[in-house]
C-alpha cells in the first residue's frame, strides 16, 4: 500500500468513526461518544504521522504523544487539551473509573469537548491534506 493510501485508511476509519460519535452523542450516551471521538483524533494523527514520516505509525493512544510524533507544530492550549481528551480513551476502559466518568458526562460537558474536538479534527485534516 501506497503512502496516500495509509493516509486515506486512517482519515476513512477517523470519518466513520466521526459519525458513530455523533450517533452514540444524539442517543445520549454521552461517555461512549467522547470515547469514540478520542478515537477519531488518534486515527487522525495517525494519518498525519503517516504522511511525514511515510511509515506505520506507533501503536498508542497517547494523543499528545502522537501530536509530537506526526510533527504538526500545535500550541500549548491545543496540547492541554488533548491531554485531557486522553482521559476519554482511560476513563472508559477502567471499571473504577468508569463510573467517575459517566457521573460528569453531562450533555453539555460532552457537547462543548465534542465541539472543541471538532475544530482539533479540522486542523487536522487540513494539515493531512495540504
Amino acid at each position: 500500500m501506497e503512502v496516500k493510501e495509509k493516509v486515506e485508511y486512517w482519515v476513512s476509519s477517523a470519518g466513520h468513526d466521526w459519525d458513530v460519535a455523533e450517533s452514540l452523542y444524539k442517543s445520549g450516551k454521552y461517555d461512549w461518544s467522547l470515547f469514540i471521538a478520542h478515537l477519531v483524533l488518534e486515527k487522525l494523527f495517525k494519518a498525519l504521522f503517516v504522511k511525514h514520516k511515510k511509515t506505520f505509525p506507533p501503536r498508542i493512544h497517547d494523543l499528545v504523544r502522537l501530536a509530537t510524533l506526526a510533527g504538526g507544530d500545535f500550541d500549548e492550549e491545543t496540547l492541554d487539551f488533548l491531554d485531557g481528551v486522553n482521559t476519554f480513551n482511560i476513563s472508559t476502559r477502567y471499571p473504577d473509573e468508569k463510573f467517575k466518568f459517566y457521573q460528569i458526562c453531562t450533555k453539555e460537558f460532552a457537547a462543548t469537548n465534542l465541539e472543541r474536538i471538532k475544530e482539533v479534527q479540522e486542523c487536522l485534516l487540513k494539515k493531512i491534506y495540504t
